[in-house]
């Protein structure tokens, strides 16, 4: 009995290869919980796919994957002096978002990330004049660009990556290689032929391993179902049921994720009238669980045991029977399965 993530692989990995012919010379990215799937699994995938290179988050990161994919391993997180030094291969190459990141790793592999609108790291335009020296101590692998998701002033991000080019250009620095995330293919086509001269290669996570939503789904196994009257007491902190029902134990808890959420950016009147609703339930210890059953997502009797959650059912729906199989609806970046299943 298990929280297990069932994987369409056909259909899965026809996206795959469908976002590879979209951005040619695409780099994955496999970081965090390997967005659900480990990374074991992507690295098996990245390579399926031929790629020369993977990109990771951290140093920890390829410390491990290192010896689950061939190819170089580009890290993500820009270098700092004074970070724990973590025995890595000369294919790794680091991301560096400042002249003194670049001082300091005289002899590797680099990528110079460069400041976008994300305003969250890379190197300024003021900087670059002194880059020229710098470089040349280190071995540049290319630029890169992180763009934001979404611009609501109507800016363009092709825009945003040519204003960049011309910077680099200007300052007479090599443009072989430019990294960039975020960006439409129809996007990377008018840079390439604007650019014949540079690589553009699009660093993709999201887009190519969570891309198609109906080739992935989370199904919880129910391991115990009690009846239960209106007013009868259970669980931890003995609350009594509101009416007459199913406590429904199924697999699946905090150490799966089961209850985490991040943040979300609401945008619109409904989206915002719903989530006050949902903090309003919340206070009354009303919480809507992941779990569907009988077409409908149940609510938590109470919050989420470490391996487990309890549901409550009401008696209109059917009753759920130990063995059965609830679709959860999990992030699955947040997520750790007991098991992969592939269908």
């Amino acid at each position: 009995m298990a929280l297990t993530l069932y994987v369409d692989t056909a259909r899965w990995r026809a996206h795959h290869k469908q976002i590879l012919d979209q951005f040619p010379g695409m780099v994955p990215v496999c970081k965090g919980n390997g967005y659900g799937f480990g990374h074991e699994r992507l690295c098996e995938e990245a390579t399926r796919l031929g790629t020369d290179i993977l990109a990771v988050g951290t140093t920890y990161e390829a410390a491990t994957i290192k010896d689950l994919f061939g190819g170089d391993l580009l890290v993500l997180t820009p270098f700092r002096r004074g970070e724990e030094p973590v025995p890595l291969p000369d294919r790794v190459i680091r991301s560096v978002s400042s002249l003194d990141g670049v001082r300091g790793l005289v002899g590797a592999r680099v990528v110079i990330e460069c400041m976008s609108s994300m305003r969250r790291h890379g190197i300024s335009e003021q900087d670059l004049g002194q880059l020229a020296a710098a470089i040349e101590d280190v071995r540049l692998e290319g630029f890169a660009l992180h763009l934001p998701l979404d611009r609501p002033d109507g800016s363009d991000p092709v825009e945003e990556v040519i204003g960049w080019m011309d910077r680099l250009r200007a300052a007479r620095l090599p443009l072989h290689t430019m990294f960039v995330s975020h960006l439409r293919s129809e996007d990377l086509a008018r840079l390439q032929a604007q650019f014949p001269q540079t690589r553009f290669r699009a660093r993709i996570g999201t887009r190519l391993w969570l891309g198609d939503h109906d080739a992935t789904a989370y199904r919880g196994s129910v391991l115990d179902v009690t009846r239960v009257a209106k007013g009868d007491r259970f669980g931890y902190r003995q609350q009594k049921a509101a009416s007459d029902g199913w406590l429904v134990v199924v697999a699946g808890g905090t150490s799966h994720g089961v209850g985490l959420e991040a943040p979300k950016a609401l945008h619109g009147v409904m989206p915002r009238a719903k989530g006050v609703a949902r903090a309003g339930l919340a206070t009354v210890n009303r919480n809507l669980s992941p779990f569907v059953w009988a077409g409908k997502q149940r609510w938590f009797a109470e919050p989420p045991h470490m391996q487990v959650s309890i549901l409550f059912v009401p008696s209109d729906a059917p009753e759920p029977k130990v063995g059965d199989e609830l679709v959860a609806h999990l992030r699955h970046t947040t997520t750790q399965f007991d098991r992969l299943l592939d269908a």
